[in-house]
């Protein structure tokens, strides 16, 4: 069956966030991914992970100034200084952490510009930080987000961010394959995990119900076919990644919302024993 990681930025609200380790391994998960670890000290992280027997699977790197609404950096000319520093906090907190994967935000393209004014900045900030991460054995992700959720966008579609690991052309940087922005975008999710996921450019798969993003359980797209496609061609191309549980829990911080809202995880993990 699919490996399951916790996204503690939206998972587990009822809690604080050091508290939601606690409670996604009380739930039976084995890893943990979340957006950002920059507010904590790396060695308070660490200790929380080992304390709860969890493994950190991926973080973002520091996407500029998040509550101005920044999304990334790596596409933005002129912000490549404070791109780079980012980076090297990021590898900083994965060391501690033994995080295998960062996901690099490509970032918002401004006012007044096209997204080809911005592809050159882009393909040579990630092959830089693919560089800086490869000291460290860590993969970078590039993950396509749809514009719904994120007007304007750098990256939106599996397509494009494929041709952009060719073009960057480093073995380090491989697509965060987010199911629920790949729906709202483009579609079609079960053949395009079949045409991607033999590539071995496919690092991580997000889910989440569409289109509130809730449960994957609630909404138009069949996780338990999609999580059964997965598995059949994992097994074929020999991929171990994780499926991130990256969605907004449908009764929200209600006391023990979260956990009650894992049947699906509970269905699937019976239907996965012999």
């Amino acid at each position: 069956m699919p490996r399951f990681a916790a996204n503690l930025s939206m998972l587990y609200p009822e809690h604080a966030f050091l508290d939601r380790f606690e409670a996604a391994a009380r739930d039976g998960f084995e890893a943990v991914e979340y957006l950002f670890p920059y507010e904590h000290k790396a060695g308070e992280l660490a200790a929380r992970l080992k304390a709860n027997g969890l493994q950190q699977v991926l973080f973002n790197a520091p996407p500029g100034n998040w509550d101005g609404a920044e999304r990334g950096l790596a596409c933005l000319p002129g912000r490549e200084e404070e791109f780079r520093a980012g980076i090297v906090t990021a590898l900083r907190y994965a060391e501690t952490l033994a995080c295998p994967r960062i996901h690099v935000m490509a970032g918002l393209v401004p006012e007044g510009q096209e997204r080809d004014e911005l592809r050159a900045t882009y393909v040579t900030n990630v092959r830089w930080a693919a560089v800086e991460a490869a000291k460290q054995g860590i993969n970078l992700l590039l993950e396509p987000i749809n514009t719904r959720d994120i007007p304007r966008f750098f990256l939106n579609r599996q397509d494009d961010a494929h041709a952009l690991v060719g073009e960057i052309g480093a073995v380090n940087v491989q697509v965060q394959m987010d199911l629920y922005h790949c729906q709202i975008v483009e579609g079609d999710v079960a053949m395009k995990i079949r045409e991607y996921l033999p590539s071995g450019r496919v690092g991580h798969f997000q889910i989440a119900g569409v289109p509130q993003r809730h449960e994957p359980d609630l909404g138009e797209l069949n996780h338990d076919y999609l999580f059964g496609v997965i598995d059949e061609v994992s097994a074929a191309c020999s991929w171990e990644g994780w499926v991130g549980c990256e969605y907004r829990p449908a009764r929200g911080a209600q006391a023990g919302g979260t956990s009650r809202g894992l049947e699906w995880l509970r269905r699937w993990r019976s239907a996965a024993r012999p």
